[in-house]
């Protein structure tokens, strides 16, 4: 039993989704708390089942291919519905933009790689980026809640959220530039043997 809660952990993940939408519609402090806590759960698990993987050494096909689906899906609904109500607006939207062309970039390459049996590593520079972006999705997400607990003069939970979204999609932008080059490295390499 021990050795499925890695994969247990992501399908939950990916099951918490449609919570996390519902959650998201609910009105007021409800809404935002709720929506928020499903949001930082979800977050969390996809730290804790990497881990627990490693540390197990229980890494599985499974969940090779469901926790980076599981990554998407999540951060893909919250970058929509935040669009959505607009509290991600006008040009913020290119940084919404931006990280979610790159989750479709580097899932393509991921396939591509994984036919010629080479794996894409995620460097700590994304790792990074991811912190930062999930870190600024649930401040987002904690709307006008979050204004009320993070008010530092002009910077509320909201300013800051859109802060850290511009540059962990300046983040998202350099290294989705370095694994596509692998993969352009990779593909004409693979041109010239034939």
């Amino acid at each position: 039993m021990l050795k499925k809660i890695p994969n247990i952990l992501t399908i939950g993940r990916i099951i918490i989704v449609p919570f996390f939408v519902i959650a998201f519609f609910l009105p007021g402090f409800y809404g935002d708390i709720i929506a928020l806590i499903l949001f930082i759960v979800a977050s969390f698990t996809d730290f804790l089942d990497g881990m627990l993987a490693r540390m197990m050494e229980q890494e599985s096909k499974l969940g090779e291919l469901l926790d980076p689906i599981a990554d998407k899906i999540i951060v893909a609904a919250a970058l929509i519905l935040l669009v959505m109500n607009g509290t991600i607006k006008n040009y913020e939207v290119i940084a919404a933009i931006i990280i979610l062309t790159r989750e479709i970039l580097v899932s393509g390459l991921r396939e591509f790689l994984a036919k010629g049996r080479i794996k894409l590593p995620v460097s700590n520079l994304s790792k990074l980026k991811t912190v930062l972006q999930m870190v600024s999705i649930g401040l987002l997400l904690s709307g006008e809640t979050g204004n009320k607990i993070i008010n530092f003069q002009d910077y509320n939970a909201q300013t800051i959220g859109i802060i850290l979204l511009w540059l962990s999609a300046f983040l998202t932008l350099y290294t989705g530039y370095e694994y596509l080059r692998k993969g352009i490295d990779h593909a004409i390499s693979e041109d010239s043997k034939n």
